[in-house]
């Protein structure tokens, strides 16, 4: 994985602005930490900072090829996954490359090939520009599913372009300026940003499966994928082979590297499957044991009490099922206090506030493995594109005309100032947003209507709740330079499971059934029954001591430009409790009362770091 930026101004020279580029490059050196590069022509600046996964020779960028007095330039984040085939397909056109095996060169020659629909031809994550000299046209798109993050904004003539906000942001023409929409995107929203908003104003993120095309007359934006509804003909048993299949080859497809990869293992049934398969080809190639790690807290196995949102804890499970594939396992332990003391990294790493203490865990942990590994494998969007969390399963939140992640709202805006509740009316703006994102669905005519419903859930799921988890993956494990994979996010495998019915999805009597069915005889029993236990977050009361005594500092520190935005007395309140106020979680599953206090300190050092301006 990479940092990709740059920019096309109509009206300038560029050849001489690299400091410009530099500087900007510069703010996604610990995505690209091991080299850096810069193309500049009259009106095109693209900028690359590499991490060396695949060919380290020969995987330079920016990369520039030519093809008869044409030339392309590519700045490029992500993986092929088919590489192979595209670049034996390729040759058989008579097209030559100059590389080992680079999954760049095979990108940009499939782009001078086939143009814009070459992205219809990859299996990965990616997200890239490539500027055509010729045409005087910048050309960018970004991986079906989102794993990969791509900004841009247009002022005037200039359209700039990078892979983080602060890579846009250290461009002269962007500023950091948030008006009422972007501020709701934080306060109501949370974490959850809707599909292609900025946050800041004028600065969009480019939507999953879609392209744009930037030339001197003017911008095109395009989808060229979606989720498609159509009649599932397979039965169970051949349903249950075919995720196996091709979740099996999305494992094994995502294991190519040139630098040593490592799997996260929670012992829950996602991260165990990914771990079974990829433990058996280190074993199959003869390559050594696979390393993998799980995330634990100090303190957390006196402190740990189990609840309707967190029933296990994952201790246990992970050393259990590591001993049984066999692999090298690493508990990673975060200290409290360190924990606290990463909200601040995090929300930088991020660019905006985050999920608070669920960032700044992940953050520290992807910080150990990087030390070994440059490459793990992670279980993200099982339960979104399977339907494992609760929310699948409770008729109250399928009753609820809202996205079922999105809580407490009327408790949590107690806590803002009044006149920030007047100016972004939180239960308006959520409908709006909601009957936005159901207006989208891609129905299937005939369907009953519990079925339907159940394809609005999942298609909410996988295209908001989703996108927030990797997104925060994407941040924080590119914030320490580490390369996180996620292969429940195949294309393939996400286009069949879609049209598979719920009453086969959620086949003998359990969530994410067709899945615990195909893995049969892959992982222990009382593995692949495993209820769904999230990612686990500390339950030591050194945390939230530490949060409170921040909070605490900020309400008294007069300069603080949180102040304006909140009710000061509730939050003092807050601070003051033991935690309990919140006694539901108020975004997803984990954040409850201490996460929303660590928000705040998220929200606080946002606006300091970055200058916001409010309008």
């Amino acid at each position: 994985m990479c940092g990709i930026t740059g920019w096309v101004d109509w009206e300038a020279d560029l050849t001489g602005q690299g400091d410009i580029l530099e500087a900007m490059l510069g703010t996604l050196s610990r995505r690209g930490p091991d080299a850096s590069g810069i193309w500049l022509s009259k009106h095109a600046a693209i900028g690359h900072r590499r991490l060396v996964v695949v060919d380290p020779a020969g995987g330079s960028q920016p990369m520039t090829r030519r093809r008869g007095d044409k030339v392309y330039t590519v700045t490029y984040n992500g993986e092929l996954y088919n590489t192979l085939e595209l670049r034996h397909e390729l040759e058989g056109l008579g097209n030559t490359f100059l590389t080992r095996n680079s999954d760049t060169e095979v990108l940009l020659m499939a782009y001078i090939q086939w143009g814009a629909a070459c992205v219809e031809r990859f299996n990965g994550i990616y997200a890239f520009a490539i500027w055509d000299e010729a045409e005087q046209c910048l050309f960018m798109a970004r991986d079906r599913l989102g794993v990969k993050p791509l900004f841009y904004t247009r002022q005037g003539g200039v359209l700039v372009f990078g892979s983080e906000l602060k890579a846009l942001l250290a461009h002269p023409a962007v500023h950091p300026v948030v008006d009422a929409e972007g501020l709701a995107e934080i306060f109501v929203m949370g974490p959850s940003r809707t599909p292609g908003h900025g946050v800041y104003r004028g600065v969009f993120e480019l939507r999953p499966g879609c392209c744009l095309i930037y030339g001197k007359n003017g911008s095109r934006l395009s989808r060229y994928w979606s989720l498609v509804s159509r009649p599932h003909i397979d039965d169970l048993d051949v349903t249950a082979a075919r995720v196996r299949e091709l979740f099996e080859d999305a494992v094994e497809r995502q294991l190519v590297a040139d630098v040593p990869v490592c799997a996260f293992l929670s012992g829950g049934l996602d991260s165990s499957a990914i771990t079974a398969i990829a433990a058996a080809a280190f074993k199959r190639e003869n390559t050594g044991l696979l390393h993998s790690y799980s995330i634990d807290y100090a303190g957390n196995e006196r402190h740990f009490r189990p609840d309707l949102f967190q029933p296990n804890s994952d201790a246990d499970w992970s050393g259990r099922v590591a001993d049984y594939l066999g692999t090298s396992h690493h508990v990673v332990e975060i200290d409290n206090y360190e924990l606290a003391d990463a909200l601040l990294p995090a929300a930088r790493a991020n660019d905006l506030p985050g999920m608070a203490d669920i960032d700044s865990s992940l953050y520290l942990f992807c910080r150990e493995i990087k030390k070994e590994h440059t490459v793990a494998l992670s279980g993200e969007s099982a339960d979104e594109v399977f339907g494992g969390y609760p929310w699948f399963h409770d008729r109250a939140a399928l009753r609820a005309k809202s996205f079922p992640w999105v809580r407490l709202l009327r408790e949590r805006f107690k806590f803002f100032s009044p006149e920030l509740v007047s100016l972004l009316q939180p239960e308006k703006y959520v409908e709006q947003r909601y009957q936005e994102a159901l207006a989208e669905v891609p129905r299937l005519p005939g369907e009953e209507p519990f079925e339907a419903r159940m394809r609005e859930i999942l298609y909410l799921n996988i295209t908001r709740f989703m996108q927030t988890l990797l997104d925060r993956k994407d941040r924080m494990s590119m914030g320490v330079g580490l390369e996180v994979r996620v292969p429940f996010c195949d294309h393939r495998l996400v286009e069949y499971v879609w049209n598979i019915p719920w009453a086969i999805k959620n086949c003998d009597g359990m969530a994410k059934g067709i899945l615990r069915r195909a893995l049969g005889g892959m992982l222990p029993g009382d593995v692949l029954r495993r209820t769904k236990s999230p990612y686990p977050k500390t339950h030591n009361p050194e945390y939230l001591a530490a949060v409170r005594e921040m909070v605490l500092d900020l309400l008294d520190d007069v300069n603080s430009p949180l102040l304006p935005l909140i009710n000061a007395g509730e939050v003092r309140r807050l601070a003051e409790s033991d935690g309990s106020l919140f006694d539901r979680p108020w975004f997803g599953q984990l954040m409850r009362g201490p996460q929303f206090l660590a928000f705040l300190i998220q929200v606080d050092a946002w606006l300091r770091t970055y200058k916001v301006s409010i309008i």
